[in-house]
């Protein structure tokens, strides 16, 4: 392993301006944290920071030690697309989360749909259609 004095410019300048600019996504996903009112709100700016930050960082990762090693440095990538998996799934979780708690606290939100909102017709194989006695159809 190299000292930084033996990297490169062309290397050190691209991994600086990453490794920057994920310091301000992070900074601005705080700003929004701190700026926004509501958790809904409040869900987005950091889950975006965080999850554009993670890929300049690994960016400027991947940069530098392709540069400072005899062979290119692919691995990093799994950090940020593992992340891009789990950051949706997260966020639903907690937006859902939060829309029960304000449900039990009697807020005025939307209310749940269950599963047999809806018309109540149902396809079948052969493409007939079911029609519930109940439903007013035209």
């Amino acid at each position: 392993m190299s000292s930084s004095g033996l990297v490169p410019l062309w290397v050190q300048i691209p991994a600086a301006l990453l490794l920057v600019s994920s310091g301000l996504l992070a900074l601005t996903g705080a700003v929004g944290v701190l700026r926004l009112k509501d958790f809904f709100q409040r869900m987005h700016p950091p889950a975006l920071g965080a999850t554009l930050g993670t890929w300049c960082a690994c960016a400027a990762s991947m940069i530098y030690l392709s540069a400072t090693g005899s062979q290119p440095v692919i691995h990093t990538w799994l950090i940020p697309i593992f992340l891009a998996l789990t950051m949706p799934v997260t966020t639903l979780l907690l937006a859902r989360a939060a829309l029960f708690r304000r449900r039990q606290a009697g807020a005025n939100v939307p209310p749940p749909q269950s599963r047999g909102t809806g018309s109540r017709r149902t396809a079948h194989a052969a493409g007939s259609i079911i029609v519930d006695p109940g439903d007013d159809l035209p």
